[in-house]
């Protein structure tokens, strides 16, 4: 299976400007762990995850002040479509994050994240009760 049949299409982004809160809110809202920053005046794309956003109230920062460019991953792995799962959840392993910003021809066209390719991998019929009980 590829990393096109695991990955959202539907990429939540945000600027380098929007607080801690602000990016927060909008993952919470649509149910992601990620967000891609996209900064027009430094060029390139960023990510802002749900562990940044835990790290920087962690240490006591203010989400309301905070910024998402003091927190964003600039230096960020891409995956292409036509990557294999295994060679997401290996750029995944050998990186330590938990979402990649998938790139087809420098267009941002998805986000993949462990949670995708556990749903690729695991069974949809298998119940949480089967599993425990294994």
């Amino acid at each position: 299976m590829l990393v096109r049949d695991a990955m959202s299409t539907v990429i939540l982004t945000i600027g380098p400007a929007h607080t801690l809160r602000q990016a927060a809110r909008l993952m919470s809202e649509r149910k992601v762990g990620a967000a891609v920053v996209l900064d027009p005046d430094a060029g390139g794309l960023g990510i802002l995850t749900e562990r940044d956003v835990l790290n920087a109230v962690g240490a006591g920062l203010d989400p309301d002040r905070e910024k998402a460019q003091g927190h964003t991953t600039t230096d960020v792995v891409f995956a292409a479509p036509g990557w294999t799962l295994e060679e997401a959840a290996a750029a995944m392993a050998h990186g330590g994050f938990r979402h990649l910003i998938v790139l087809d021809r420098h267009e941002a066209v998805g986000v993949v994240s462990v949670r995708d390719i556990l749903r690729c991998w695991v069974p949809q019929r298998t119940s949480a009760g089967a599993l425990a009980a294994r």
